[in-house]
């Protein structure tokens, strides 16, 4: 078709059609721009709620609790933060990380097999069935969740049960008295609450590996195997590697919930500050929200540690 032709096409239309033409046209030799326009507003939002919610939640950290009048002052001060470095603060710190690092540590070691299992052996129908049983927890209420353990983990219920059937008792009783794990029960235990940490958070690590593990190529292994590599430096050399993104990713869910969860370590445990719990008390309890926003900003700097560490092995990359 000449272009005289579409000219008079074009002069024929109605004006408003005509502006239409005219506005595409514009956006089909600017793709940049269309681009732009598209991202502008998912892009306001999470600048404005989410970096502007960090920001006045660290701005909130450099204001004082008045304790005299119980009052927040809205002065700049680094009174606060002097309160954070303490001993109470490094213990409680220590105390999160270490159980975040052993959660997430046995999150691995059981959800690779599952994981291995799902991705590279299980049937169609059997894997079908298996994602059921892995989200199957998912969708029941967090709550109810933690509290069916309390009663799992209680003098009464059937964890202690078992183990008195074991004629166990004695060893437990050893375990969590002399390795300083809390109380007599396991519900009242550092034990218990790792353990309920675990079966809470082992969907978010079982997910991320099994989806890596989809990506590794059946050619790879095959092709290990028939230079007559053995299965376990088949696992080491290629398996593992091309998992490592999954394990990472599994392990930033893991590690971060673990971190800042404060319900966990209130209904189960022997009830020692974590930095959740702590957040909570303080703004909460004590109603000194400055210390409760500087102890906020501490798992995300843990966090910004984490990643910056976990990009630098290239793990990001292969995700």
């Amino acid at each position: 078709m000449t272009a005289p032709t579409l000219e008079r096409q074009y002069s024929s239309r109605p004006p408003k059609e005509r502006l239409g033409i005219r506005f595409s046209a514009f956006f089909y030799r600017h793709p940049r721009l269309r681009i732009a326009l598209l991202l502008a507003v998912p892009l306001a939002w999470l600048t404005v709620v989410y970096l502007g919610s960090l920001i006045a939640l660290l701005l909130q950290s450099f204001y004082r609790l008045d304790s005299f009048t119980g009052t927040v002052q809205h002065k700049l001060s680094l009174e606060t933060w002097r309160s954070v470095f303490s001993d109470f603060t490094l213990q409680t710190v220590l105390r999160t990380a270490g159980m975040a690092v052993a959660v997430t540590i046995a999150a691995i070691v059981i959800a690779f097999p599952v994981a291995y299992y799902i991705a590279k052996i299980a049937r169609p129908r059997t894997k079908t069935l298996l994602y059921v049983a892995v989200l199957l927890p998912l969708w029941a209420s967090y709550l109810v969740r933690v509290y069916s353990w309390r009663l799992i983990l209680s003098e009464e219920g059937v964890m202690h049960w078992f183990i008195e059937r074991m004629h166990l008792s004695g060893a437990l009783d050893v375990v969590l008295r002399q390795h300083d794990l809390g109380g007599a029960t396991l519900l009242t235990s550092t034990f218990g609450q790792w353990m309920v940490f675990v079966y809470i958070w082992l969907p978010f690590m079982i997910l991320p590996i099994e989806a890596a593990l989809e990506r590794v190529p059946a050619s790879l292994v095959e092709a290990s195997n028939d230079l007559g590599a053995k299965p376990g430096t088949t696992f080491r050399k290629v398996t593992w590697p091309l998992a490592v993104p999954g394990v990472i990713a599994g392990s930033i869910f893991t590690f971060s919930l673990t971190l800042g969860d404060y319900i966990i370590p209130t209904l189960v445990g022997p009830g020692r500050p974590t930095i959740g719990s702590a957040i909570y008390e303080f703004q909460g309890t004590a109603g000194n929200l400055p210390m409760a926003a500087a102890y906020a900003v501490i798992p995300i700097a843990i966090m910004g540690v984490y990643l910056t560490i976990a990009r630098r092995t290239g793990a990001f990359e292969a995700l």
